[in-house]
């Protein structure tokens, strides 16, 4: 199907919004009008830019407050529409919306609206211009689309049809089945956008926290579903209001937001795109550093071995159990120092992996290799992280075993990734684990830090061996609040942090304070809560089991964080979340890194 992006669902200027939509692969757009008030091109320099760039001009919108007025007001618009209709005339605009009155001059007649938008329509026809009728979910007297259609249906124009905005019908839990009752010619256009799901006020809600398809809590798919049955041979297009998008790069919310509709489109049988393929592991994870001692000396006392070097490449393999880390100090380190730059998943179809990942718009990433280097193909995440995918353990062919092995310890794989997304790429990167790796979302949660909010949503695979926690901070400036984290998995976590201790590892410290009110909140003997006190282990439960957990202090842009999983527990420890963030910041201000 054709695809087509609202303009005010990017930041820039109209030229910038234009580019954008054209280079994410669009079909065509939505010309906003503030856009065009504020764009410095004429409406045929306009028409001319979107015919250069690919683009077809789908819809001119909003006309607002038409219909169901005084006859002396109504005057007046339709004064103010023929100026409009002039103006997509020369934009090369066939089809405008006119949204539901929210005017106080409006009232509540039924018949007196259809007349009124017969009359609009009318006038259109002169110009060769379609008006699609929209209802508003906070309309005056016309709020849900099955209203707006009986109104249209009465108008009985031929270049009168409706609108239909998921937005709008799903915010007010409309029942969808009775689209199928709509004609699919006369659903002129299809506006989508996803909203995570929030009590409050809808316009606020619609203005401010609107998302992509995918990105939120809505049943988008189902909703299109019901419109094509009907026959609807319109365009999928997408209007989000969104305060985070307004303000991030267009390009890559362009991007993003195509994305999500070959996803849709997926979903609804409407485009075969190659099938997901789930990893089922983790191979490694790749640090890199601009100095290998902390690093060194946090790995050997968390029980590491440095086992093998790469052949051409300065990168180490450290390992224990089947957790196993590369330690890169090639020339291209990141500003902050040490950094998880780089994660190799394991795939059961590498190659497929790879071509849903570009089918899907992930960047490829080129990779230098000698010849005699295993191949593994990698994309890049909304994050710049890495993601290698290895079929198999071929890629430890491209490394030297040292004399080192790991000795029996107490970790036995990687339990869980924690990656920090820049402040705009949050709802981006949920969709991109989801739809390019095939990983299902957890619910959000919000986090207190000391110096704001940390947002946070998990993706994991079926069996859990799986599992990234996605990360956003209120302080983008923050190093503590951007911090990676690798999670470690033990089974005897009091152990592990003993032996990390007597190794020469510095843990995190945990207030005192914490504890107390553990000892409240649990039954636990007093010989645990000193254990727990001593070692500044976290503790909580769900309704599955136990997790006790504990950190190192931070090296550069990464910490690690010691976990012991009992019972089958599924969480992450997230009530804990705001003490291990004060007590990181803490620890910031006394060593002052």
């Amino acid at each position: 199907m054709r695809t087509s992006i609202a303009t005010v669902s990017l930041s820039g200027s109209l030229t910038e919004k234009l580019t954008a939509a054209s280079r994410a692969g669009f079909d065509g757009v939505e010309i906003f009008e503030n856009d065009l008030l504020a764009s410095p091109l004429t409406p045929e320099e306009i028409r001319a830019r979107c015919a250069d760039l690919g683009l077809t001009i789908d819809l001119y919108q909003p006309m607002r407050d038409i219909e169901a007025v005084p006859a002396d007001e109504f005057a007046r618009n339709l004064r103010r529409a023929r100026h409009k209709f002039e103006l997509m005339h020369r934009l090369g605009a066939d089809t405008v919306l006119v949204c539901s009155s929210v005017s106080p001059l409006a009232v509540d007649d039924d018949a007196l609206a259809a007349e009124q938008l017969h009359q609009l329509a009318d006038l259109a026809q002169d110009f060769g211009i379609r008006v699609a009728y929209e209802a508003l979910a906070w309309g005056r007297h016309v709020s849900t689309y099955d209203h707006a259609w009986r109104i249209v249906e009465t108008a009985a124009h031929p270049t009168l049809g409706t609108c239909l905005d998921s937005f709008h019908i799903l915010s007010r839990g409309s029942d969808v089945k009775g689209i199928e009752d709509i004609p699919g010619e006369k659903i002129f256009f299809l506006q989508l956008a996803d909203a995570p799901l929030l009590a409050m006020d809808v316009l606020q809600w619609s203005r401010h926290y609107r998302c992509f398809p995918g990105q939120g809590g809505f049943d988008v798919a189902g909703l299109v579903r019901h419109v094509l049955r009907t026959g609807y041979a319109g365009p999928l297009s997408l209007e989000v209001f969104n305060d985070v998008f307004r303000q991030a790069e267009a390009g890559p919310t362009a991007v993003d937001a195509h994305r999500s509709l070959l996803v849709l489109q997926e979903a609804v049988g409407a485009a075969a795109l190659p099938r997901p393929v789930v990893p089922t592991g983790v191979a490694f994870a790749e640090l890199v550093t601009p100095d290998t001692e902390p690093v060194s000396a946090l790995l050997t006392a968390l029980g590491f071995a440095r086992t093998a070097r790469h052949r051409t490449k300065p990168v180490d393999l450290w390992q224990q159990g089947e957790a196993r880390i590369l330690v890169n100090t090639g020339p291209s380190v990141p500003r902050g120092g040490t950094q998880l730059a780089a994660i190799g998943l394991q795939s059961p179809d590498p190659a497929a992996a790879a071509e849903r990942a570009e089918a899907l718009l992930a960047p490829v990433l080129p990779r230098r290799r000698a010849p005699e280097d295993a191949p593994l193909d990698a994309v890049a995440a909304p994050d710049g992280t890495e993601l290698f995918f290895c079929g198999s353990d071929r890629w430890r062919t491209d490394f030297e075993h040292l004399a080192h092995t790991p000795a029996a310890t107490d970790v036995h794989r990687i339990d869980h990734l924690a990656l920090t997304q820049p402040w705009h790429h949050f709802d981006e990167a949920t969709l991109f684990h989801r739809s390019v790796l095939g990983l299902h979302p957890q619910e959000s949660v919000d986090v207190a830090d000391p110096y704001g909010l940390l947002r946070s949503r998990a993706v994991t695979n079926a069996d859990g061996s799986v599992r990234i926690a996605l990360t956003v901070g209120a302080a983008p400036t923050d190093d503590t609040v951007r911090a990676q984290h690798i999670a470690l998995a033990t089974d005897d976590v009091i152990a592990a942090a003993r032996r990390f201790r007597e190794a020469g590892g510095h843990l995190l410290p945990v207030p005192a304070n914490y504890h107390d009110d553990l000892a409240a909140r649990y039954d636990l003997t007093d010989e645990e809560l000193k254990t727990y006190r001593d070692l500044g282990i976290l503790y909580d439960r769900d309704a599955y089991g136990v997790f006790r957990h504990c950190y190192t202090q931070t090296v550069g842009r990464v910490f690690f964080e010691l976990v012991q999983r009992d019972d089958g527990y599924r969480g992450y420890g997230a009530q804990n979340a705001p003490v291990r963030l004060a007590a990181q910041h803490a620890m910031k201000a006394v060593t002052g890194g």
